[in-house]
């Protein structure tokens, strides 16, 4: 017997997405619009879009009814060489299925969650007064373009379930709820000093020096931390790379180093105690939101879907690094995540999905459609 969303998955896998996401998009949209009566739209970065209400027609965005959305993303990072055809389809990725399992570039991350939700998209009917989106976008792995570009164009559905499950944060073989995650913050910190003769470092000022005081005050700084679903999510900051002088015999004006700093909802490290370090500059390289669901009646009703989905007994839980989750929260969604996380699965050379696990997804994201709102 054929099995839709394995079938979905395998045609996705099979389609490069890593520098292009064109061809992926345009399956996305065939696929809706001959499966399902909704109003499909494509933005002018390739975010796909579909729009549905109870009795299956499209829904007339001026309205103002409340939307529950399905959320994925249908680029990947860049494969490895055992993931690419040399023939027949020279170029397209290759898709295995074994053990119950598809491999192939971006099967875990994310194109298996995609496929669930398009057909659990498909098949559901939402309440009266709901309406139910979809939502694939382009650029989720360099930063959330497609996200951004989607949100600044008025998408901001009321809740979205975004289908991400790349790493492992489930017991084995439960498929739990995420109500938060940490961000991330790169900062590019820059002391300036004055250069010299080597033989004469009084002359100068060694920018290196000033660069290692800020070091130095950054390996202080406390890590902060939020309670969440019984669970402390921590955030970290780490100094992970330095580049500094010119010549063994020159003391250098120039040093910069780089900061990694996972934030946590609310929260963020103070580089302010830099700010008395002379000659020292700093900018922010990228910036991606934490996400923490605040709508507790929504987190519930999901845990109980997915608890309906699986013999296991799945949790709210808190996942390690951001997703397209963070900007939508940052805009006003209120968000969880439930995708087929399983370990190391993820931008790794095998990565993979249990055909199983996605049925779960599936199944949890037809049942909340049906039941939300509550």
């Amino acid at each position: 017997m054929s099995n839709p969303v394995a079938e979905l998955t395998r045609e996705l896998v099979a389609v490069p997405s890593h520098d292009d996401e064109t061809a992926a998009g345009d399956a996305i949209e065939r696929w809706l619009r001959e499966e399902t009566t909704a109003r499909v739209t494509r933005d002018a970065v390739g975010n796909v879009l579909a729009r549905k209400r109870a009795d299956g027609s499209p829904r007339d965005e001026s309205d103002g009814r409340r939307s529950l959305a399905f959320v994925g993303h249908h680029d990947v990072v860049p494969p490895a060489d055992s993931q690419i055809r040399d023939a027949p389809e020279p170029g397209e990725y290759v898709v295995e299925e074994r053990d119950g399992r598809i491999y192939g570039r971006g099967a875990a991350d994310m194109k298996g969650a995609v496929a669930a939700a398009m057909v659990a998209f498909r098949d559901a009917t939402p309440p009266e007064g709901a309406d139910l989106v979809f939502a694939s976008l382009v650029g989720e792995e360099v930063g959330g373009v497609g996200a951004r570009h989607a949100i600044e164009e008025g998408f901001v559905p009321d809740h979205a379930v975004v289908g991400e499950g790349s790493t492992n944060y489930s017991s084995p073989g439960v498929t739990d709820v995420v109500v938060a995650h940490r961000g991330r913050r790169g900062v590019t910190v820059t002391a300036h000093g004055v250069a010299s003769h080597a033989s004469e470092p009084e002359a100068g000022e060694n920018a290196i020096y000033r660069a290692a005081e800020a070091v130095e005050r950054v390996r202080d700084l406390e890590f902060p931390s939020v309670e969440v679903a019984g669970e402390t999510l921590a955030g970290s900051v780490a100094v992970t790379e330095i580049d500094g002088g010119s010549a063994i015999n020159v003391v250098p004006d120039r040093c910069s180093f780089t900061v990694d700093e996972r934030t946590v909802p609310g929260e963020r490290a103070d580089l302010e105690i830099l700010a008395d370090v002379p000659g020292l500059e700093w900018a922010v390289d990228q910036d991606l939101p934490p996400m923490q669901c605040d709508d507790d009646a929504f987190a519930r009703s999901v845990l109980e879907a997915a608890r309906e989905s699986q013999s296991g007994k799945p949790e709210l839980v808190t996942k390690p690094h951001a997703t397209d989750a963070g900007w939508l929260s940052q805009a006003g969604t209120e968000c969880v995540i439930v995708g087929p996380s399983e370990p190391g699965e993820a931008h790794t050379r095998d990565e993979s999905v249990s055909i199983a696990v996605l049925e779960r997804c599936r199944e949890t994201y037809r049942t909340i459609a049906e039941s939300w709102p509550a």
